[in-house]
């Protein structure tokens, strides 16, 4: 890899201003200041350091997002803020979400440039958790939580015509809100489309505030406000299986 490309995805400037700072003497390899930006280096050996502080090399990149209201769970997109647009202090090339919020739903999105990462997470072989926060518009009878954890007809078919219910699911009451709304967490292992939402209508009920908690093994950071966001520590990567 080029030393200016190495130094550019860890945020140092942008390819001009790096090579002044190479040529200031600002960035060493392995002890020694670095005469030209773009030198090659081995990003997997040589030590790199900017202002005597090491940078180490990363494949992949993975951070943890709170999820605001109002912002779009994409890459691009002409008319809404993106969560891309969250990370705008971040190299985010090649960043994804992994998986979609709508764009009322607010909480917990990973988003990452491993690919092979987020195959494995959306499989629908994989079943991975999701719990969500539901605040609803009514009380929620046992006889409702039955049937949603037993598994719902959303309007979804086979292609054989038969209704494609729900896969099992768990409901946790939970205390009502400030406003005073019924509270579910709601754990499910699928991921279509306006999934929850259509899972309470199926049973004569309306969500009023969806907040997404967990995805997979990751539990949302509530020490982040809506619309920041923070790499994932060691354990949650360990956690995920990344090595």
């Amino acid at each position: 890899m080029r030393l200016d490309k190495f130094l550019g995805d860890h945020n140092i400037g942008t390819r001009k201003q790096i090579k002044e700072y190479v040529k200031n003497g600002r960035c060493s390899v392995n002890g020694i200041p670095a005469k030209k930006a773009d030198i090659h280096i081995d990003e997997n050996v040589d030590i790199i350091a900017f202002d005597g502080v090491e940078l180490t090399f990363s494949k992949f990149h993975y951070y943890m997002l709170y999820k605001p209201e109002g912002v779009v769970s994409a890459t691009t997109d002409g008319r809404n803020k993106t969560v891309l647009d969250l990370l705008k202090d971040e190299n985010v090339k090649g960043l994804n979400p992994a998986g979609r919020l709508d764009i009322d739903t607010v909480g917990l999105l990973l988003l990452t440039d491993d690919g092979v990462l987020i195959h494995r997470l959306l499989s629908p072989k994989k079943h991975v958790d999701k719990t969500y926060e539901v605040h609803l518009e009514k009380e929620i009878s046992d006889e409702d939580i039955e049937k949603l954890e037993k598994g719902v007809d959303i309007g979804d078919v086979k292609d054989n015509g038969e209704p494609y219910l729900t896969m099992e699911a768990k409901v946790i009451r939970k205390e009502t809100d400030e406003n005073g709304n019924p509270v579910v967490n709601l754990i499910i292992h699928e991921g279509r489309f306006h999934q929850v939402k259509r899972m309470m209508e199926a049973v004569g009920n309306k969500v009023v505030f969806l907040k997404r908690v967990t995805f997979g093994p990751l539990v949302l950071d509530e020490t982040l406000f809506p619309g920041q966001y923070r790499p994932l520590t060691e354990i949650e990567l360990k956690e995920l299986g990344v090595e």
